[in-house]
């Protein structure tokens, strides 16, 4: 599985997913947590709200933003 369609990724259950904060939270009380998906995909949860929707994204989309982050566009 080298991609997943949006409907695919939230059909995942991530009751049991394994989540992580960034290194560069310094374990602030304001972060975002993450979580791979199959196919490359990533999904994020705010870590104070952690019983909402997170949201996922493929990987095609995830490489777009970090490469707009890398660049200055975002």
């Amino acid at each position: 599985m080298n991609s997943h369609r949006k409907d695919d990724l939230y059909a995942l259950d991530l009751s049991g997913a394994t989540w992580r904060k960034s290194p560069y939270s310094n374990g602030g009380e304001h972060c975002i947590e993450v979580t791979d998906l199959p196919g490359g995909g990533i999904a994020l949860r705010d870590s104070k709200n952690p019983e909402r929707e997170p949201l996922r994204y493929t990987a095609e989309e995830w490489d777009a933003f970090r490469k707009g982050v890398i660049e200055g566009a975002l």
